[in-house]
């Protein structure tokens, strides 16, 4: 009984699998030269995909103000506009407007396409429309920018009726923004992506390890003492 009993808690011991941090810490840090130089190639890896590879991106802009223009403004007339600021939103990235977008400047894209270069933004408690296109040409960024707004307020006189949304902005060469992610960046991710590949793969190797070393680690997994060591003698 005592015999079953103690291959029961051997089993359960296998089952488990225990995680010492200071084991891991030390692990770490005696293979450090591997974590490094997979930090460095890491590093130029990202590097050179940011320089050589990556096409930098240019972020075009327009504003538009939603409000009724007549004279007198009423209470419920502005009411009206903030509640209808998320629809002419909406309006502005629909299918029909892209489309029509896309037959003026004779694009290469389907609606789907240029709908992902497309976000429109609503500052919160106004009724300004932001809408911005974001490519990799900042000409044509500009002008399908400029295109959408055109398109976008007429397609609003037709859905909603009310007065023409008032131009804020248009998308103007020197306002383009160049958005394209910074150099450091891409080498801090490289680095950082490198050196926990490399430990993630030092820790399985010592968790999928159960060969046994030292007299520590019998009285550790098993929990028992060893009673007997048979040194090991390297001849000459």
């Amino acid at each position: 009984m005592a015999e079953q009993e103690q291959l029961r808690m051997l089993n359960g011991q296998e089952d488990e699998v225990e995680i010492d941090l200071k084991e891991i810490f030390f692990l770490i840090l005696n293979n450090w030269k591997s974590v490094l130089l997979a930090v460095l190639i890491g590093a130029v890896i990202f590097t050179g995909y940011r320089v050589f590879l990556m096409n930098p991106s240019y972020q075009a802009d327009t504003k538009i103000y939603i409000t009724n223009t007549d004279s007198m403004i009423s209470f419920s007339d502005l009411q009206l506009s903030s509640a209808l600021t998320e629809d002419y939103g909406n309006i502005i990235k629909s299918r029909t407007v892209l489309n029509r977008v896309i037959e003026q400047l004779d694009l290469k894209l389907d609606y789907k396409q240029l709908g992902k270069l497309v976000s429109v933004e609503n500052p919160d408690s106004t009724h300004i429309i932001h809408t911005l296109v974001t490519c990799d040409d900042l000409e044509l960024g500009r002008n399908i920018a400029n295109a959408l707004m055109y398109v976008s307020i007429e397609q609003i006189q037709q859905i909603v009726g009310s007065s023409e949304p008032t131009v804020i902005d248009y998308s103007e060469a020197e306002a383009v923004q160049d958005v394209t992610p910074g150099l450091i960046r891409y080498p801090a991710m490289g680095g950082m992506l490198g050196g926990l590949l490399v430990c993630a793969v030092l820790i399985v190797r010592m968790l999928m390890n159960t060969t046994m070393k030292t007299e520590e680690d019998i009285t550790k997994y098993l929990g028992i003492p060893m009673l007997v060591a048979v040194p090991y003698f390297k001849e000459r």
